[in-house]
This record gives structure tokens, sequence and C-alpha cells, in this order.
């Protein structure tokens, strides 16, 4: 299967990555865990790699690679033992990064994208609001234009890099009267004065920083409208395809790695003078578990390729994180369980990994949001669209 999707080369990319992460990352990973701040140099060494540029123009210092490196990317990030710190990463270039490409104009892809890319600026996406979660078109931030400005009032939560980011990439409301089709998107400086933002403790995703973010009076230069006013609803959604394929991605890949630490465990583990995974319970357990994972990664796969041609994969992107993250919670709850007592012990991964699989079905759309959507689309024949572009 992997052949249909990768090549030779996405292998000795793997390959790279994996290097990297295990000589650059992964010897930080319990300081930052215990910490939540990921350390500046990461980034820059990150930056320096290439990776945060894989899908990016080259003219901004990217790669213009196909998706299936991004898969890598997002899998190898996975297999480290911190999700808090692989959200960190993919929240900056697959959110921020996102709108920067998409919405910004010339200026801001020089001045934010480029420097994004190599790692000498961190990103945030601030969608989500104390009071609307998941309903985005509830948001009650306000950008009212004023001269050759905006003014900027009312508060984001649950923002990934949120304490440490360098520029935000806000969801505001330019005509509040006119519900979704009211929002617009802007580029925000993290050091504007009126912005404060206090961190958030968080059961899992301990490495990155989440934060609530508050707006007050906050200006900006009109120019930092990115995209046309009113069409931010549009633009979200149009990306919000990408976001749920990344976290179905995400929890493919952690369910996996949560499978192969297990079996290699079942093989060490004796119980009644036998190794457990001669068990037969244990064993039909196991590959009930592995079925399920490859059946979410097959259909992950054929969607990416759908969206590395250029398709509208609204549907089948919502489809992949309702299941993907669903499974990953299921197969890793029955891997912590058979490690035992073992498996709720932190100096083992599967606490932690269980902890962090958590956010799967909350984070980019709660599982019964996600569900709704798929109602409207699926027995209301409802359509969606791509955004109209600038």
């Amino acid at each position: 299967m992997n052949s249909i999707y990768f090549t030779e080369e996405h292998e000795l990319f793997r390959k790279s990555l994996q290097d990297f992460l295990q000589k650059e990352v992964v010897p930080h990973i319990g300081k930052w865990e215990k910490t939540g701040t990921i350390e500046r140099f990461i980034w820059k060494k990150i930056g320096e790699m290439g990776f945060f540029g894989i899908n990016y123009p080259e003219a901004y210092g990217g790669l213009n690679l196909d998706l299936f490196y991004t898969v890598v990317f997002l899998e190898e990030l996975q297999k480290i033992k911190s999700s808090g710190f692989a959200a960190a990463m993919w929240a900056h270039a697959y959110l921020a990064m996102t709108h920067l490409n998409a919405e910004g104009d010339e200026r801001i892809k020089q001045d934010y994208l480029a420097p994004s890319i190599a790692g000498d600026k961190i990103g945030a996406l601030c969608i989500t609001e104390p009071f609307g979660g998941s309903d985005v078109a509830g948001m009650r931030t306000t950008a009212v234009k004023v001269g050759d400005k905006y003014i900027i009032n009312g508060s984001k939560t649950f923002i990934t890099n949120g304490v440490y980011a360098d520029y935000y990439v806000v969801a505001a409301k330019t005509s509040p009267e006119l519900g979704n089709k009211g929002i617009s998107i802007f580029l925000l400086d993290t050091n504007l004065k009126g912005i404060s933002a206090s961190k958030l403790d968080k059961l899992g995703w301990r490495a990155s920083d989440t934060a609530e973010i508050a707006f007050d009076n906050v200006e900006i230069p009109a120019e930092n409208l990115m995209g046309l006013e009113g069409k931010g609803f549009p633009y979200i959604m149009e990306h919000f395809a990408l976001e749920r394929l990344i976290m179905a991605i995400n929890a493919h890949a952690r369910a996996e790695y949560a499978i192969d630490y297990t079996i290699q465990y079942m093989s060490e583990r004796e119980a009644f003078g036998t190794k457990i995974n001669k068990f037969q319970a244990l064993r039909h357990t196991m590959v009930e578990h592995a079925t399920e994972v490859e059946h979410c990664k097959i259909f992950n796969y054929a969607a990416v390729a759908r969206l590395n041609q250029g398709e509208y994969v609204v549907k089948e992107a919502t489809m992949a994180k309702l299941k993907s993250t669903k499974v990953a919670d299921e197969t890793i709850y029955s891997c912590l369980q058979m490690l035992g007592g073992y498996g709720y012990m932190e100096e083992y991964p599967m606490a932690r990994l269980l902890r962090d699989s958590r956010l799967g079905p909350i984070g980019g759309g709660t599982s019964e949001i996600l569900k709704e959507i798929l109602s409207k689309m699926i027995i209301d024949n409802q359509n969606y669209k791509p955004a109209d572009k600038k």
C-alpha cells in the first residue's frame, strides 16, 4: 500500500527526519513536558532543515513538495512520545502559516511567511473563543474599522502557541449583524498594546503552550486584513479540511506507535510461565485494534491523495478525523491495559500517550460537531464549496 503513495524520496525524507528528531528533539522532550516550554532554538533548527516549508512556495524559502511529505512529517512527530511538541510544530506550520500563504498579500508573505518557514517567527491561529467552542459563527471578537486602522476587541481560548508566538492569525467579526458572513481574518503582532495571554494548565499536550488571549482595543493597520473582508468563515472552513486530515493522520500514527510498543512489550513480558503475547484473548484484542488502525490509515491516505490533487475533501477529512481519533483513543486505552500496572506509570510512554490522545475527539471540532456537519452533508444534501479567493 505504501508504494502507492510514498516514493523512495519520501522514505529517504522519513529517515532524515527520524535521525533529526532522535538527535535534536528527543533528548529535550522530558524537560519540555515538565516545563511546558519548548525552547526557541529548536524552532530555528527545524526551520533550517526545511521541515516548516514542506508545502510552501520556494519563493519564500519553502520546498514546494507534495502532501505526502507532510504525512511523513506528522507521522514521525507522533512517535517521539510528545503530542504536545508535535502540536506546537504543526499548529505553526499548518494552521497559522496556511492562512498566511492562502490569504496573505505579498508583504505579509515576505515579512511573516518567509520567517515562519525559516523558524525565526512562531505563529498561532486564533479562532476558538471561551463562549463559542466549536461554534465558529458564534464568535464575539470584533474588528471595527476606524480610518486606516482596525480596532480589535474580544478573547480567544485553547490557542496552541498562544503564549510564545510572535504573531496571531485572528478571526474577528467586522459585521456582527451578518453572522458567519461578517467574519474576517487579521494578522496581529503579539507585542501590540492591549494583547494579554494567559497560559492554560492541561491534562495532556503538556509540552505545548496553550493560551487564553484577550484583545483590549488593539490597533492594527488596515493592510493587516487578510483576504476579503467578510470572507473569513469560508476561509476557515476551507482550511479545516487540512486541519482535520492532520488530526486524523496524527491519530492513526500514534495508535500505530502504541500497537508497536505494546506488541514489543508483550513479547518480553511473562505471566504464568509464558510470554503474554501467547494468550489468545490478548492476541485477538491487538489484532482487532491493528485492523481498525489500518482501515483508518488507508482511508486517510486516500483523502490526502485527493487533497493533493486539489479536490475539496471536506466530507472525507471530517470522516477521517471522526473515525481515526475514536479508534486511536480505544486502541491506546487497550494498549495501556496490556501493560498492566506499568501502563499507569509515568516512566512508560502509554500514560502520556493516553492523556495526549484524548484531545483528538475534542480539538479541531468535537466529534459531536463533526457528526452534525456530516449529517447536513449526507442527510440534508448540503454542499460546501471552497472560499472565493481575493
